[in-house]
């Protein structure tokens, strides 16, 4: 039917109402927030089908998030050596929710610990934020908005909540959020969250609930058909832990199986194409090709922060910049020279990306336990040091003297594209990060990266370098999560929620 002024002056068609309840136990609270979530979705999915069937609204549709919400009136915690799990002072705080099915696991620990901190319960109903109709569908669903006003004869925003890029910046992770009264309880709200979920589908070609804790980031193909071999040798060994193995277009195959039991092969490859090797309760590792480029890992990693992984590596190849350096050595970044640019807005360049302790430990334990050297005989394989990544990939076609200047003022013994915004963005989003890089050229020595050195060379090293980063991030899953996510990546007054 037309659209006139007079079906504005209408009332909303509201989901049911959700008053906010006190929940001293976190797995009801948590089914609480699946309970309002689902419903609330249904309910715009519902509306939007009975568009498409023909059966005309009246007025606007609307559907609100579940909160998330916690009042203290005192400035105790129980347990002041944890980095998370309490309110930074008293009054208000509050969360928006998406996915609380997806997030269980998650937000039962963390209402856990404000309950265990505080000694108060948490309050759980339905929020003031409406959700967007286009985040009540998910896993790859998508909205025939052209064929909803086709049958209406009216635009779909006159009828139902559309996406609203005002309420999903990154002010509350970026530390230049300004509270109105009432305080943030997590780094990322609702729409937040949503908006990442639907690009992670975007990019790689697979749902959310795939994504495993621990994450490798690599910007070669080939290693990526090196995870893929690897995965499915771990899934053939009864001991590893290791329950299926995840590609792109959903593909599951399961241990034990040789083919896929689910999902469906792309055309094509997405940008980005993420591998999961699944453990129980998310313990697995996801690999993602990310491409060349800053502005990729910024992106990628813009997006799979909010699933709150344990940890980050990048895994990739690198200039060596010092002489004493020979092809497949290993450099272990403790420091960056941010010079790729595409993060000086949300996290200026004087800010220090400091080195992790527990993520370097695991790093260096892995390399000696794969190579076989310890000790002072490990140097032989491997340097500690500065990193210097640049958004120019043909850099070796500027004046060379100031770039030699600058590296050796800085200490960098090695130069990429990527590291420096992977490590800087688990800074900006509180997750522990690390670089592990393999040197293939050395530009400054003549040593360019040409096709048969770079054969020979990625034929050597590529499994070796990938077996490092596997067992580094299950040296990382077997610490408790309270010591890899330390109190180094927290700032001054920080939201509740790790």
């Amino acid at each position: 039917m037309p659209f006139s002024a007079e079906t504005l002056s209408r009332p909303l068609d509201v989901s049911p109402d959700w008053p906010f309840e006190a929940f001293t136990d976190a797995d009801a609270a948590v089914d609480r927030l699946i309970e309002i979530f689902e419903t609330n979705t249904d309910f715009l999915r519902s509306a939007f089908q009975d568009l498409i069937d023909g059966k005309p609204r009246e007025g606007r549709v609307r559907a609100y998030y579940p909160e998330v919400r916690i009042v203290t009136e005192s400035h105790v915690r129980l347990d002041s050596r944890l980095a998370y799990g309490f309110v930074s002072g008293p009054g208000v705080h509050s969360t928006t929710v998406t996915r609380p099915d997806l997030f269980r696991h998650y937000l039962k620990t963390q209402i856990s610990l404000l309950m265990k901190n505080h000694e108060v319960p948490v309050m759980i109903g339905a929020s003031q934020m409406p959700i967007p109709l286009h985040f009540a569908f998910y896993d790859g669903a998508h909205v025939e908005g052209g064929a909803a006003a086709a049958a209406v004869e009216r635009p779909l925003a006159d009828i139902f909540d559309l996406p609203d890029l005002s309420v999903m910046d990154d002010a509350i992770a970026n530390g230049t959020y300004e509270p109105n009264g009432t305080m943030p309880l997590a780094s990322f709200t609702g729409p937040r969250v949503d908006y990442s979920l639907h690009r992670l589908q975007h990019y790689t070609a697979t749902a959310a609930g795939h994504f495993q804790n621990y994450v490798l980031f690599t910007n070669y193909q080939f290693y990526i058909d090196e995870f893929c071999r690897m995965s499915h040798d771990l899934l053939a060994d009864p001991d590893s832990g290791y329950e299926a193995f995840v590609e792109p277009g959903n593909l599951v195959t399961r241990a034990g199986d040789i083919e896929p039991v689910s999902g469906s092969a792309p055309a094509k490859l997405p940008q980005m194409p993420a591998y999961h090797l699944k453990r129980k309760g998310h313990g697995g590792i996801t690999m993602i090709n990310i491409g060349v480029g800053p502005s990729n890992a910024k992106t990628i990693t813009d997006h799979v922060a909010v699933l709150r992984p344990h940890a980050w590596l990048m895994l990739g190849h690198c200039a060596g910049l010092r002489n004493s350096q020979t092809l497949g050595d290993y450099v272990l970044a403790h420091g960056y020279v941010r010079e790729d640019n595409v993060l000086n807005h949300d996290l200026p360049t004087w800010v220090p990306i400091p080195p992790l302790a527990e993520v370097q430990i695991a790093l260096e334990d892995a390399v000696a336990e794969i190579t076989g050297y310890d000790g002072y005989e490990l140097k032989r394989v491997m340097r500690t040091g500065t990193v210097a990544s640049i958004d120019n990939r043909n850099w070796e076609l500027w004046d060379q003297r100031g770039l030699v200047q600058r590296f050796s003022q800085s200490r960098a013994i090695a130069l990429d594209m990527e590291s420096a915004t992977i490590a800087a963005n688990g800074f900006r989003f509180r997750v522990p990060y690390g670089t592990l890089l393999c040197v293939s050229d050395k530009p400054l020595h003549g040593e360019l990266k040409l096709p048969g050195m770079a054969t020979d060379f990625y034929k050597r090293q590529v499994a070796q370098h990938l077996e490092i980063g596997i067992r580094a991030l299950e040296k990382m899953r077997d610490m408790p999560a309270e010591k890899l996510h330390s109190r180094k990546l927290r700032s001054f007054a920080e939201t509740a929620f790790q």
